[in-house]
């Protein structure tokens, strides 16, 4: 309770918001999966000295790092290490307990920062006495790869102490609760990413016992031989070295691979839970914001005055019932875009500019001229390059979604668009978190091998782009005690991320060729019949000019009778129905409908939801075609209940009942595929029915007598009972 009165905004059950999203979803889940990389690197800043004296007071090539000899470090800067990554530990298990809900977060989360700020805090402090109470004597003694460990660890402490603040702030401020409903995916990744610095960690320590190397140099050889790098300047020189490797590397890509999955998923649950859907929201609204079904509506979003009569007629080209629109400008419908041109009217009222012009119901049709007025907006306006101006002609480009199906194959293009932006968008995600890593490495080495090695800023992106390949030739490799260091941490954060764009690649620029040399074989070396209607039909401009062009050669052809044989086929065997059979056809088919009686309407739905089972094991998932929705959406409606039979079923099962294809509530929005929500549907369908049924039976067994007017009073529109 006093955690409600104190907080008392933050009891909201979800994120208020993207970026509040990312606080309380991702920023914890780093913090995981940096707390263990720390502790790693303060174990070898622990057991390392941190000075080393280097033979020939450092000249090459006899003074390179590697054959420094460590300085006895003093005793209260061991105990202060250790105390250091004692705090590490702690802040990682109270972290952990937050997340499997051993502790409250208001208590967890708190500790883990104080134990981490302490971690960072006591590592600085110890570096900084180090360097004025302990300075290095002369040219001959370094910092070796402990110390360099030791500064690596305080920095990703103090990042995990500063997200981790992020994410209280924004419990503090109300935007999302204190429980952690971690999903498997994120639970998994938890505990892989332990696993992983746990075996890294510990094979560090056998190789240091079996090879004789030092902790550091052992780290960086495991790293290096886990991630598959192999530069060949470290490599084990006994034969229980060797055969330890066997075990230690085979287990070592096991759980490499196991974390790189997982973050491949949780990469991907990101992009599909929240930027997604948020971006296929904005085109849901950019949508429905420029619809028009009909004429009436036209002319209220043009701000044009209304029809003289009041019934809304259909758009046409050219022509339309009542007051023509070609009085204010030109309308041109390709497809289902409406593009309105408005003419350009003279000033009619009084004014230095002239009075806009107003419609019948006093509402402007035209934006304001200002053509005398020496104003510099007015002028601006006047010319149409005002914002005013601007988003008028955007909104003159509307849609045409005069029927249901227009508006299905409406949001079939929406999710179409989405789904290939969702594959370009983490695309460059991944290609832009690869460049960054890729061009700031290459600069650290350059600076940090300067000394032993030399090397321009070319050939260390040539080293970093074969490392992050994991190619590692070996003609080049860090060498110096801080480059080690940094290649473990710079390692472990880019070959992840280069095989999260690797995956990415596959799936949009792989695809890409893919569909390309498929489409090449189409019309090369492997025809497939249909290939010129398909592209004729996706280019409408060149699909209307072969109309044109055919319809002139029939002109001047001369009209021929048509064999009464070939009547509903077009040339290319194609149907050819007038508009007139079409409607006829319709007819008889509505008839049919309303024909079927509820006994064949349930076997109808008995064998639609076998057919649907089966959906289920498709892959990729099934997407249903607009008469195919026709056909479910009878069956799932045809039990539901009418007024007039007085049973009323729950108020949430109408909107399963009835739904707009382009809104909130549309079956293509829904978390699972089409074939599970059409499933679930058809079940409640069937369940509906089958209630009904007994109820009906218990209402007849009461009165037998009215069993004839109970069955006349209780069907439906579509004669279901």
């Amino acid at each position: 309770m006093a955690d409600r009165l104190f907080f008392k905004d933050a009891v909201s059950e979800s994120p208020s918001g993207w970026h509040w999203w990312f606080a309380s979803t991702c920023i914890p889940l780093v913090a995981a999966t940096i707390g263990p990389l720390c502790n790693v690197l303060s174990i070898a800043a622990l057991v390392s000295p941190w000075r080393v004296t280097l033979p020939n007071n450092g000249e090459l090539p006899g003074g390179a790092d590697d054959n420094g000899v460590g300085v006895s470090d003093p005793h209260w800067e061991l105990i202060l290490n250790g105390v250091s990554l004692a705090c590490g530990f702690a802040g990682n298990f109270f972290l952990l307990l937050n997340f499997t809900g051993g502790a409250r977060y208001i208590i967890a989360l708190p500790l883990s920062i104080v134990f981490w700020i302490l971690a960072s805090g006591i590592l600085i402090a110890i570096t900084t006495a180090l360097s004025i109470h302990e300075a290095l004597s002369g040219p001959g003694e370094i910092y070796s790869q402990g110390f360099w460990h030791a500064v690596m660890a305080a920095i990703l402490y103090f990042a995990g102490c500063i997200i981790l603040v992020v994410n209280m702030v924004g419990y503090f401020l109300g935007h999302y609760p204190q429980q952690f409903d971690l999903d498997d995916d994120q639970r998994t990744l938890i505990l892989q990413t332990m696993m992983f610095f746990f075996w890294l960690a510990g094979g560090a320590a056998v190789f240091t016992a079996l090879e004789g190397w030092s902790y550091s140099n052992a780290l960086y050889y495991a790293d290096v031989t886990v991630l598959t790098i192999g530069f060949g300047d470290f490599h084990p020189n006994t034969n229980s070295g060797r055969g330890f490797l066997f075990f230690y590397e085979i287990f070592g890509i096991i759980f490499l691979g196991l974390v790189i999955s997982s973050i491949s998923r949780f990469a991907a649950n990101i992009g599909a839970d929240k930027i997604i859907k948020r971006h296929q929201r904005h085109a849901r609204e950019s949508t429905v914001g420029r619809t028009v079904t009909n004429e009436d509506e036209l002319r209220e979003r043009l701000g044009l005055p209304p029809r003289k009569d009041s019934v809304a007629t259909t758009l046409a080209m050219g022509t339309s019932q009542g007051e023509s629109l070609h009085k204010y400008g030109h309308l041109k419908i390709t497809g289902r875009t409406v593009t309105f041109h408005e003419k350009a009217m003279h000033a009619s009222g009084g004014g230095r500019g002239g009075a806009a012009r107003r419609g019948t119901s006093g509402s402007l049709s035209t934006p304001k001229t200002a053509a005398l007025s020496r104003d510099a907006k007015l002028a601006a306006r006047s010319a149409g390059q005002s914002s005013e101006s601007k988003r008028r002609q955007r909104r003159h480009k509307l849609l045409l979604l005069e029927k249901e199906k227009d508006r299905f194959e409406a949001m079939r293009e929406i999710q179409d668009e989405t789904q290939r932006w969702k594959q370009y968008w983490a695309l460059f995600m991944a290609v832009t978190a690869f460049g960054i890593l890729w061009f700031l490495g290459a600069l650290v080495f350059m600076l940090s091998e300067s000394r032993l090695l030399g090397l321009s800023y070319f050939q260390m992106l040539y080293f970093g782009f074969v490392s992050l390949l994991t190619i590692g030739y070996g003609d080049f490799s860090p060498t110096s005690n801080i480059g080690k260091p940094f290649f473990i941490v710079w390692s472990l954060f880019a070959v992840p991320i280069v095989t999260v764009l690797i995956q990415n690649m596959s799936s949009t620029v792989v695809s890409a060729i893919n569909r390309g040399t498929f489409k090449l074989a189409d019309w090369t070396v492997l025809p497939n019949r249909g290939a010129i209607r398909d592209f004729v039909d996706h280019h409408p401009t060149l699909k209307r000019y072969l109309e044109r062009r055919q319809a002139h050669k029939r002109v001047e052809q001369g009209f021929q009778v048509q064999n009464p044989d070939d009547v509903g086929r077009d040339v290319d065997g194609g149907t050819n129905i007038a508009p007139s059979q079409r409607e006829d056809e319709r007819g008889s088919r509505t008839e049919t409908d309303a024909a079927e009686t509820p006994h064949d309407l349930v076997r109808q739905l008995a064998k639609t939801i076998k057919a649907v089972a089966q959906d289920l094991r498709s892959s990729p998932p099934k997407r249903y075609k607009y008469d195919e929705w026709r056909h479910f959406k009878k069956l799932i409606r045809f039990s539901a209940p009418s007024s007039e039979g007085g049973l009323i079923e729950e108020e949430e099962e109408a909107d399963l009942i009835e739904w707009d294809w382009i809104g909130e509530d549309s079956p293509m929005l829904a978390d699972v595929a089409e074939a599970e929500w059409v499933l679930n549907r058809l079940c409640e369908s069937l369940t509906r029915y089958s209630r009904r049924q007994a109820l009906l039976a218990r209402r007849l067994e009461k009165a037998p007598d009215v069993r004839d007017e109970i069955a006349e009073a209780g069907k439906d529109d579509n004669g279901s009972l």
